[in-house]
């Protein structure tokens, strides 16, 4: 089954990468006759949408579906009896209420590190057993991505509903924004540098203001994502770790508390934006 799920993601990504080409064509010619930059986004966000009917990330939720009722780890169990925090075992809606504390790991989880707190306290995996491979790549496959994209996906068309009303939610909250704001690095670069602003963009990238309501709640509920230039479905997790990878930032940490913090900071200035997810992006 897994070698069958290969060839049809290996199918789709090659797919997908010819699309993109024949996209970026037409953003080629759209520069050469001067329609501008505003076109452009306008064209990207027409190949957004008619690529979303056949979108590959829908192999990885299939997966993230196996791999969840699959009996796994020392003790053989499935993941079926986690609490994603609507109740044991409970998908459909728990992605738009996390980040939340969890009383039995007396800490505030996203969905990663809540899956990885399921995996040793259910499963019997040791901590860096469930926090391995967290990100995938063309012959090494993360199923914590497949996971993500299982668990994040049954959470589509729904409304994001993070709380942030326990103490240590508020201070997530706090500590994230913190985070968002903070400048560091050989660039003196802060996430609010790109995501602080309207209007702005690198080359054809838009760049949501991540402070305003409407664009955080568009920009948050369209992630996780299938990447058509890696051809990977990526997490949110994975997001975070990119943009402090590109601010030339040290290495986010994997569930890390600060990756939490400003996940908790992003998703409750998402409230109340529909998900749409996994989106597809380029």
């Amino acid at each position: 089954m897994y070698k069958a799920m290969r060839t049809l993601i290996n199918a789709a990504t090659v797919s997908a990468l010819i699309t993109a080409a024949i996209v970026s064509s037409a953003f080629a010619q759209s520069s050469l006759s001067n329609q501008g930059g505003d076109q452009a986004i306008k064209e990207i966000e027409r190949y957004r949408q008619a690529l979303g009917d056949g979108n590959p990330a829908e192999l990885w939720e299939a997966r993230g579906e196996d791999i969840w009722k699959q009996k796994r780890g020392p003790n053989m169990v499935s993941l079926e009896k986690c609490d994603l925090g609507l109740g044991a075992g409970v998908v459909k809606g728990a992605y738009t209420v996390l980040p939340k504390f969890f009383s039995d790991s007396d800490k505030v989880e996203d969905l990663e590190s809540r899956l990885v707190t399921c995996m040793v306290m259910l499963q019997g995996f040791t901590y860096d057993q469930a926090k391995k491979n967290p990100f995938g790549g063309p012959d090494n496959k993360s199923d914590m991505e497949a996971l993500v994209a299982y668990i994040s996906g049954s959470s589509r068309g729904m409304k994001m509903n993070v709380t942030g009303n326990h103490p240590d939610e508020k201070k997530y909250y706090a500590l994230g924004r913190k985070i968002f704001f903070h400048r560091g690095g050989p660039h003196d670069f802060s996430c609010a540098s790109c995501h602080g602003a309207d209007g702005q963009r690198i080359r054809l990238q838009a760049l949501p203001n991540l402070l305003k309501q409407e664009t955080a709640r568009s920009a948050y509920t369209t992630w996780p994502a299938y990447r058509v230039s890696q051809g990977e479905t990526r997490s949110f997790q994975w997001r975070l770790f990119d943009c402090f990878r590109q601010q030339r930032f040290p290495e986010l940490e994997f569930t890390s508390d600060a990756s939490i913090a400003l996940t908790m900071f992003l998703a409750k200035n998402a409230n109340g934006g529909v998900m749409n997810t996994p989106a597809i992006k380029r």
